[in-house]
């Protein structure tokens, strides 16, 4: 039977990298399985980051048939979810979080998206938070200073229409419709084997969050184009790892969330100097970086003051 299942030909590996949220995981499991028809070939796989809440034990129970791993410490997004590339079987990837709800056949379609152009090498659907508002997260462009600039000082909402202004929300696109875009979600991110092997997987410079900007930023470099997919959905109940944000259905010790939010900021620092630090003179960096800075201390200032920092 093992010999079977290990020579079985798959179209999909979906990895589902969690860090204690055991409810949401299962809950995120189950609405895989609720709308996965017989048709479909999917290798499934959860990989505990060094959860403390016994997840990986109350995935075992409630689904025995599913491969799981177990990295023994928190290795950080990117590693984490690297783990799990020597054990891939499929020739396309769903790296899917755990505090998500599949709804209806949004993974089946976004698949024959991505099989549909060659040229497309990875894409994201529609991420809705349980209000029913779009997650900005998985429709935007590149945090260019100049992109970063306009979000942070809210004319990217003042003027959602004008590319100037809203480069980063990409707002001057319309989320009703399939289309290609600059950036998507690590929180539904699908993209071809052989994509993500020419691009090296997730950069584990980044330990948790900027990661999946990384990653489309990686791909597009290779010249492939990434795609925001608008036929289907998932619901995203965000930040109940960190608990930064107010959709966050689990309880977070204020440590937990200061560290998240030092990590949210050094991703922007990091990202920066990758690729736009040698494209200004000294001076403009020096400010830029000193921006990120004042970011962080303004948002540690925040969760102390027992506030959200979005």
């Amino acid at each position: 039977m093992k010999q079977k299942e290990e020579s079985k030909v798959y179209d999909l590996s979906i990895v589902i990298l969690s860090f204690n949220v055991k409810e949401l995981l299962l809950n995120c499991l189950r609405s895989i399985y609720e709308n996965k028809d017989a048709k479909d070939s999917w290798q499934v796989m959860v990989v505990d980051n060094g959860s403390s809440d016994n997840s990986l034990e109350a995935v075992k129970k409630a689904y025995p048939r599913i491969e799981s791993y177990q990295t023994g410490q928190n290795l950080g997004f990117s590693k984490g979810n690297n783990y799990t590339i020597p054990f891939l079987k499929a020739p396309a990837v769903l790296f899917l979080n755990p505090d998500t709800k599949i709804v209806g056949d949004v993974i089946q379609k976004s698949l024959d998206l991505l099989n549909s152009d060659p040229q497309i090498g990875a894409l994201t659907c529609r991420v809705e938070l349980p209000n029913g508002k779009l997650d900005y997260s998985c429709h935007r462009g590149f945090p260019t200073p100049w992109n970063s600039l306009t979000y942070f000082l809210g004319l990217a909402k003042r003027f959602p229409k004008l590319k100037l202004f809203s480069g980063y929300t990409a707002t001057y696109l319309d989320i009703n419709t399939t289309h290609e875009m600059e950036c998507g979600s690590g929180t539904f991110l699908m993209v071809k084997r052989d994509v993500g092997d020419k691009i090296g997987w997730w950069d584990s410079d980044y330990f948790w969050n900027g990661e999946d900007i990384e990653f489309f930023y990686q791909v597009k470099e290779l010249g492939y184009k990434t795609y925001y997919y608008a036929g289907g959905k998932v619901i995203h109940y965000k930040g109940s790892s960190s608990g930064l944000q107010s959709t966050s259905q689990a309880v977070v010790p204020k440590e937990r969330k200061i560290t998240s939010a030092k990590h949210a900021t050094e991703a922007m620092r990091i990202f920066f100097m990758k690729h736009y630090y040698h494209q200004y003179f000294p001076g403009l960096r020096e400010f830029i970086l000193l921006g990120i800075y004042l970011l962080e201390k303004m948002r540690i200032l925040k969760i102390n003051s027992g506030l959200k920092y979005e």
